[in-house]
């Protein structure tokens, strides 16, 4: 009686184990998120007190489920440590952003905007802007810019690059 109990709780063990481990690779996949990196930074003065900087980016969403932007949004980092927010230009109005200031060079990349997807187990370069109202040498001696993306469903991803 005691090495049949033993062979039964032997195979319930390994059943247990079984479930949890389809369980866990089952629902690999369904968790939303993104791995990627800022490529460029690009800056330049808009006039007294104010300035724009352009990011390229890569980001890759390795889930099964598609990265829906709800919200971008850019910060600067100062070299104090001082945070300031920048004022995302939309990404309807990058082309002519980038007609208007020839300093910045050309639109390499499609830009980021609310309801823009990214499918799943897709890598895509992409490019947002934002102005800040800091002096150009302000944001070219930024300790960093930082980039942060969410998802409509509240998944956030988030990066930074030096600007020099």
């Amino acid at each position: 009686m005691n090495k049949r109990l033993l062979i039964f709780f032997g195979i319930g063990v390994v059943a247990v184990a079984i479930a949890v481990l389809v369980i866990l690779t089952g629902n690999k996949g369904a968790h939303l998120q993104l791995e990627g990196k800022i490529l460029k930074v690009r800056t330049g003065s808009l006039g007294e007190g104010n300035s724009i900087a352009v990011m390229d980016f890569r980001v890759e969403n390795p889930s099964d489920v598609p990265f829906i932007v709800r919200n971008v949004e850019i910060t600067l980092e100062k070299p104090n440590g001082e945070m300031v927010d920048g004022v995302t230009v939309s990404k309807s109005d990058l082309k002519q952003m980038f007609q208007y200031n020839r300093f910045l060079g050309d639109q390499y990349n499609d830009g980021l905007g609310m309801k823009d997807a990214i499918a799943p187990h897709v890598t895509v370069d992409r490019m947002v802007a934002a102005h800040f109202e800091v002096s150009d040498r302000d944001l070219e001696n930024a300790k960093s810019v930082h980039l942060s993306i969410q998802d409509m469903d509240g998944p956030l991803w988030e990066t930074s690059h030096s600007v020099h």
